[in-house]
């Protein structure tokens, strides 16, 4: 019997309606001989509303075992719901925490790393026939405390469990057909990719697309797990109106997948930085130790001799307490100014090779440029482009590379 781990995100699984929608796709997996493992997220908008509610009892964060506690909470909710609608079908059906599927964790609160699954009673249970609804997002931690995996954990729960279980593949249900070659609110025309490889999954999700959580397609990519994404709602006549990730998706297919965006960036300004390298050496120390992490980095020679400027992107939230230790070291160095701007957005264009294909570059900054968008920086890997913006421009920019990289026609 093949094994499958399916799973289900918040806003697929909200309500009676759409969990009922869920138990009749899971309940087609099992007609098609599959044993089941099963991981539901919380229902839209529960672990915020927990959250909440947290923050309101433990302001300073002095407890986050107790708030683990708490925000596991929606997960085992949302499981015993569905379980329940899969036994309205007559299917034998078992909610499990994470705990009770066996997923041990470090002792990290809010931000835990699975270290072993103990999957053989996981395994037997569904070999035999019940489908196994577990909760995602959460784990034991070696206190015998409950503890979560930060936010987009039931991602990393089921590819764990994907691992563990030698399932075939890791079907992700979500409330969209698959990935998409740019956000759909911002380009009605965007189309559906059908084939991605773990690479380009992992810069998409990286680089702002929110339909898995980076460490799950990690996890993934390390395991060799196939991932299906697919939507929660199409029918079985809709079958192939998916996205499959594996590690031959990359071959004979164009090089421009997709464009994604992130609102959530900000942007420093270091003037009049003493040259060399022991003033970058220093700065990026204290942002290291900080636990910042920096993106786009540029940096120029000033018209003063000896000086130079550094611009570099950081995430937003970050910003106020990277200007605050930016302060010490820079004034270490020498007089300096440091300017914030919180206003930025990254566009950023995904793809294969395209490092080494030089005319992606300038098909990019063409399309920039034509609609009048300054870019403030700019970083290249093998799998992306990216460009630093004003945010204001984010959809002028996404719309305009869509159309330049021929995504339109896809």
């Amino acid at each position: 019997m093949t094994r499958l781990v399916m799973k289900f995100g918040g806003t697929a699984s909200a309500g009676p309606e759409r969990l009922d929608a869920c138990a009749a796709l899971i309940a087609a997996r099992q007609r098609e001989g599959a044993a089941l493992a099963v991981v539901v997220s919380a229902a839209a908008g529960m672990t915020d509303s927990l959250a909440a509610e947290v923050a309101r009892a433990d302001p300073h964060g002095q407890w986050p075992d107790e708030g683990d506690a708490v925000l596991a909470a929606g997960e085992q909710v949302n499981a015993a719901l569905l379980a329940m609608a899969l036994r309205r079908r007559g299917l034998k059906a078992r909610s499990l925490s994470g705990w009770q599927a066996g997923i041990l964790t470090d002792g990290r609160h809010g931000q835990a790393r699975i270290t072993h699954i103990e999957a053989d009673r996981l395994g037997a249970l569904i070999d035999g026939g019940t489908i196994a609804v577990v909760t995602g997002f959460q784990g034991l931690g070696p206190d015998g405390r409950i503890t979560t995996l930060g936010r987009g954990g039931s991602d990393l729960s089921a590819v764990a469990l994907a691992v563990a279980l030698n399932a075939e593949a890791c079907e992700i249900c979500t409330d969209v057909s698959g990935i998409l070659s740019a956000d759909p609110k911002l380009v009605p025309g965007a189309g559906l990719i059908t084939r991605l490889s773990y690479e380009e999954m992992l810069e998409m999700a990286s680089q702002g697309a929110k339909v898995m959580q980076g460490r799950a397609v990690e996890l993934a990519m390390a395991e060799q797990v196939a991932l299906r994404i697919r939507s929660a709602f199409d029918g079985p006549e809709e079958e192939d109106r998916h996205t499959l990730v594996n590690h031959s998706a990359g071959l004979e297919r164009a090089v421009v997948r997709a464009i994604s965006y992130s609102r959530n960036e900000a942007r420093i300004m270091v003037r009049d930085m003493p040259s060399g390298p022991g003033a970058l050496r220093t700065m990026f120390a204290a942002l290291a130790q900080a636990g910042i992490q920096i993106d786009l980095i540029v940096q120029s020679p000033s018209a003063q001799q000896g000086k130079s400027t550094l611009v570099f992107s950081l995430r937003r939230a970050d910003a106020a307490k990277a200007l605050d230790l930016l302060s010490d070291p820079c004034h270490n160095q020498g007089p300096c100014q440091v300017q914030l701007d919180e206003e930025m957005a990254k566009v950023s264009v995904i793809g294969i090779g395209l490092r080494s294909q030089t005319a992606m570059a300038h098909t990019m900054f063409t399309a920039l440029a034509e609609q009048s968008i300054a870019i403030g920086a700019v970083a290249t890997s093998e799998t992306r482009i990216s460009a630093l913006i004003p945010n204001q421009d984010v959809e002028v920019a996404v719309r305009a590379l869509h159309s330049a990289f021929g995504l339109d026609r896809a």
